[in-house]
C-alpha cells in the first residue's frame, strides 16, 4: 500500500480531523490493516488568506519546505488539509516528485451530476481566488457565495475555531449556511478545513459537503491503487 503524506498545521486541529477521517474511512480489522501516514504539522506556515489579500507573508517557502519534508520521509503522495493552500498547488506540485491530490477537484467530482448549484462556505482567500468556483464550473455546477458582510462573519467563525472557541464559531457558521440555503443552494460545501469541526451533516436542510472527508476518502482510494 502507498504511504499517505500530509503537509499540515493549517490549522493543527484540521490536520487531526483529516487524519481521523482517513482512519475511519479505512477498511481495517487490526492495526496492520491501516495505512502508514506521514504528517508534518507546521503551524508556522504564514496565513494563506492574509497573503492573498496582500496583508501577510508569503506562505510558499515554508509550505514547500514542509511538503519536501514529507516526501523525504517516504510519502508516496501528498495532501494539503487547507483549502486556501490549494492556491499554491502548482508551486507545491512542481517542488516535489510525488503526486499532490487536489481537494477542489475531488469535491467537484463528488458533486458532479448530483446538484445544479451549491453554496460555498470558505475563507475569503479561497473565494477571492475562485478555487471552488472554477472546479465546480468545470463539472457543470453553479456556485452561491456569501455577500461581503456575510463573508466577514464566515472568516470570524474560522478564526474562532483556530482559537478554540467552537460554540460562538458554530453559531456564526450555522447562520451563514442557512442563508445560502435560502438563496437556493442545493448543498453547502464546508470548504475550509476548520468548518467541518463546527458544521455537521443534519445541521442544514441540505447536504453539508465535508471537503475534508472527501479528501480522506480520496487518500484511501489512491493509497489502495497499484
Amino acid at each position: 500500500m502507498k504511504v499517505i503524506g500530509i503537509a499540515g498545521g493549517m490549522g493543527p486541529e484540521a490536520t487531526c480531523d483529516l487524519y481521523l477521517k482517513i482512519i475511519r474511512n479505512t477498511p481495517a480489522e487490526k492495526d496492520q490493516d491501516h495505512f502508514r501516514v506521514i504528517i508534518d504539522s507546521n503551524p508556522k506556515i504564514p496565513d494563506r488568506t492574509a497573503f492573498i489579500l496582500g496583508q501577510g507573508s508569503d506562505p510558499r517557502p515554508l509550505l514547500v519546505e514542509t511538503a519536501r519534508n514529507v516526501e523525504r520521509a517516504g510519502a508516496s503522495f501528498l495532501v494539503l488539509p487547507c483549502n486556501t493552500a490549494h492556491y499554491f498547488y502548482k508551486d507545491v506540485q512542481e517542488s516535489i516528485g510525488i503526486p499532490v491530490l487536489h481537494m477542489m477537484d475531488e469535491v467537484a467530482g463528488y458533486l458532479r451530476g448530483k446538484v445544479n448549484q451549491v453554496g460555498i462556505l470558505a475563507s475569503t482567500g479561497t473565494l477571492r481566488t475562485g478555487l471552488y468556483e472554477k472546479a465546480l464550473s468545470a463539472a457543470g455546477i453553479g456556485s452561491i457565495v456569501p455577500s461581503e458582510d456575510d463573508q466577514d462573519e464566515v472568516m470570524e467563525s474560522i478564526y474562532l475555531v483556530k482559537a478554540g472557541k467552537l460554540e460562538p464559531a458554530r453559531a456564526l457558521i450555522l447562520k451563514q449556511g442557512k442563508l445560502l440555503v435560502e438563496r437556493g443552494a442545493q448543498a453547502v460545501i464546508a470548504g475550509c478545513t476548520e468548518i467541518p469541526l463546527i458544521l455537521k451533516q443534519g445541521d442544514l436542510d441540505v447536504e453539508v459537503v465535508d471537503a475534508t472527508d472527501i479528501l480522506a476518502k480520496a487518500c484511501v482510494r489512491f493509497a489502495c491503487e497499484n
